[in-house]
């Protein structure tokens, strides 16, 4: 039942985050990438904070237990989670988007290792086995072909300090998801909805005001830009928020490399929002890595 619960959770939480970011591509253009990031938490708030009430309100017996450790790895995993988009943005603008996507996803490999050096989480052999040929598929899918569209070339050396910036945004997003976890499970380790939606607040909170502060201090206009377009963003928001609260849920379930494993059917799911909205084509080696990533993520999930 549990196994259900957390693959259904995972499955949600991709496809509101395929639809939180199809509405901040459009806000890229006009905000630029800080103000975008900092509109999946700040319009989200709203919308965390009614699910925390919903769910404290249906959750017979849930109580918050803020210890030392769960404020520990929820500022933890906020501030890496943060760390980690600065990582990435300064790796798409060095080495291309296609790289520093590429390289962002080392965060699965690296979510297992840190998942089992730093929290102790185990996984099974054959888990194991599906991350590697998880992280293989997604390789084959997302590394840029000769001649791709990235002014920037292997003999760049930018090239290579963003593909070092690309795979330091994959151990953050590693060590957050890990510290998400633990900070749920500190939190209300008999109610994993209401610590799930509860973590998700609290983070959220503390991102906001974080993010805020900086635009404050170095681009105003970027955070003027932000409620101007506020019917937009409180879309983003809101699919943001479920989509957090679904990640969350599953990772209070699972350990985090399988959640992150399967949370790769947001490539599918992009695919196919790409084919209908943009009529983009897969090609043969784009067909060969979706085979890999869903052969990998099967092993992972059942592993």
């Amino acid at each position: 039942m549990l196994t259900v619960l957390w693959i259904s959770a995972t499955v949600a939480a991709s496809a509101f985050q395929v639809a939180r970011n199809a509405v901040q591509r459009g806000l890229m253009t006009t905000s630029g990438p800080w103000a975008a990031t900092l509109v999946r938490f700040m319009f989200g708030l709203p919308f965390s904070y009614a699910f925390a009430v919903l769910a404290a309100g249906f959750t017979q017996g849930a109580k918050a237990h803020l210890s030392h450790a769960f404020w520990l790895y929820a500022m933890t995993g906020a501030v890496a989670q943060v760390l980690a988009t600065a990582c990435l943005l300064v790796a798409m603008r060095r080495a291309g988007f296609a790289v520093g996507t590429a390289m962002q996803q080392s965060s699965l490999p690296l979510a297992a290792v840190v998942g089992l050096v730093v929290f102790g989480d185990r996984l099974s052999a054959a888990a194991w086995a599906g991350v590697a040929v998880t992280t293989a598929g997604l390789l084959i899918l997302s590394w840029p072909v000769r001649g791709a569209a990235s002014p920037l070339t292997k003999q760049n050396p930018r090239w290579v300090s963003g593909g070092v910036f690309g795979v330091l945004a994959g151990l953050m997003f590693g060590y957050s998801l890990n510290a998400y976890r633990h900070a749920a499970l500190g939190l209300d380790p008999a109610h994993p909805l209401f610590s799930a939606v509860s973590t998700v607040a609290i983070t959220q909170t503390a991102q906001t005001l974080a993010i805020s502060l900086l635009l404050i201090i170095w681009d105003r206009q970027a955070l003027r830009s932000v409620f101007a377009a506020w019917r937009a963003s409180l879309s983003a928001g809101l699919f943001g928020s479920l989509a957090s609260c679904a990640w969350l849920l599953a990772l209070t379930l699972a350990p985090a490399a399988q959640v992150r494993a399967l949370g790769v059917v947001e490539a599918p799911m992009a695919a196919f929002a790409g084919r209908r909205l943009f009529l983009e084509r897969l090609g043969l080696r784009q067909a060969a890595g979706g085979a890999a990533t869903l052969a990998g993520v099967l092993m992972t999930a059942l592993g």
